[in-house]
């Protein structure tokens, strides 16, 4: 008898893992990021929006120089998520993303100096 493997998400449709024609900066930023990208693909759709809302209460909480940490890894990381879909996100997309960064550095700020 087989062994049970888990079940796995298939990969989300399309031709291609990384943005057409793309060059230089963002071609090194996708192909390091692959990786990671199927890492977190293959976690239960709950544990990254449980691990991130970890973090943001982290940051309100935790007053000073660690609150504000922790609300910069979540700056960095709705960055980088960011970045690498821009290319496919419309003009309002890209503007909630922005001001969401934003938003989440400038309460890095306020903790800091809380």
């Amino acid at each position: 008898m087989a062994a049970h493997q888990p079940r796995r998400r298939p990969l989300p449709k399309g031709e291609t893992f990384f943005t057409p024609g793309a060059t230089g900066l963002r071609q090194r930023i996708e192909r390091r990021s692959a990786r990671p990208l199927v890492v977190l693909h293959e976690l239960p759709r709950w544990v990254l929006p449980i691990a991130l809302l970890a973090v943001l209460i982290a940051g309100f909480t935790v007053a000073g120089w660690i609150g504000a940490a922790a609300l910069a890894a979540l700056a960095i990381f709705l960055g980088w998520f960011g970045y690498l879909s821009w290319p496919s996100l419309t003009v309002s997309g890209r503007l909630l993303r922005g001001l969401t960064i934003t938003v989440v550095l400038a309460l890095a700020v306020v903790q800091a100096v809380r």
